[in-house]
This record gives structure tokens, C-alpha cells and sequence, in this order.
């Protein structure tokens, strides 16, 4: 076998690159990063109290109580209490927030999508396919 970089050092550029060329489109509907990946999971239907978005996102879950004031102040989620447990929040994307979680993800995904024009169409789909094997791993595979 050949030997070839870790995929971390061949994929750090790449994160990078997609990550820069994202802030821009954030940046025009006034989303964070983090506000972006919240609208995501919430968008998907995994999570539905703080708790369990903190974890699905990784994040502390302190940590996104201020991402959670932003994007609530902007009508993209609604916070309520949980009827079972009054500390607890249950989380919800609004009509807005669903507009804006897919304007934004159109904008990213048509740019991904000239980047990947530039693989050949095996390799394009291969590539998208390996990403999404890995995608689906449990956080505990990569530890090895």
C-alpha cells in the first residue's frame, strides 16, 4: 500500500475552504455557524429539548443558550416549556426559520455542487457516497 496523508491532513484545507465560503452566505441572513447547525438538527427532526440538541451537535449545553436568545429573537425557533418537565425547553423551527435554514443551504450546496462538478462523475459520486458512510458513524468509531 502507498503511503498517503491522514485524512484529516488531506481533508483540514478542504473543511476550511467550505467553511470560509459559507460565512458569507451566514453572514447574509444574519445566522451564525452555530445558529446554521442548530436550524439543521432541527430542521431533521432529531432533537427536540436543549439538552438533547446540545448533545447532538456537541456542544455544551450552556453554550448555545445564547445561539437558542438569537435565533429565537429572530423568529427562526420557538422555546417553550416542556407540559412534562417546567425546566426543561422544547425547541421547534419555524415556518421563517425553515425558509432561511434552506435559502442557506441552497446557496452552500450550489457551491459545493460547482466544486464537485470539477471530479469526474464516478468520482463525484463516490466521493459523496464515502462522506455519507462516514457521516452516519457514531462519534465512538473514530476513536479507534
Amino acid at each position: 500500500m502507498t503511503e498517503r496523508p491522514d485524512l484529516a491532513e488531506m481533508l483540514r484545507p478542504v473543511v476550511q475552504s467550505l467553511i470560509a465560503a459559507e460565512l458569507p452566505v451566514l453572514a447574509a441572513h444574519d445566522v451564525s455557524m452555530w445558529g446554521y447547525v442548530v436550524l439543521g438538527a432541527l430542521d431533521n427532526g432529531t432533537v427536540r429539548t436543549q439538552a438533547s440538541l446540545a448533545e447532538a451537535v456537541g456542544a455544551d449545553k450552556t453554550r448555545i443558550i445564547d445561539t437558542l436568545d438569537k435565533l429565537q429573537a429572530a423568529g427562526l425557533i420557538t422555546r417553550e416549556p416542556d407540559p412534562r418537565d417546567r425546566r426543561a425547553r422544547i425547541l421547534a423551527i419555524t415556518a421563517k426559520g425553515r425558509t432561511v435554514r434552506r435559502a442557506i443551504r441552497d446557496r452552500i450546496q450550489a457551491n459545493e455542487n460547482r466544486l464537485l462538478e470539477r471530479l469526474p462523475p464516478a468520482d463525484r459520486e463516490g466521493f459523496l457516497n464515502a462522506a455519507r458512510a462516514l457521516h452516519r458513524l457514531p462519534r465512538e468509531e473514530f476513536m479507534g
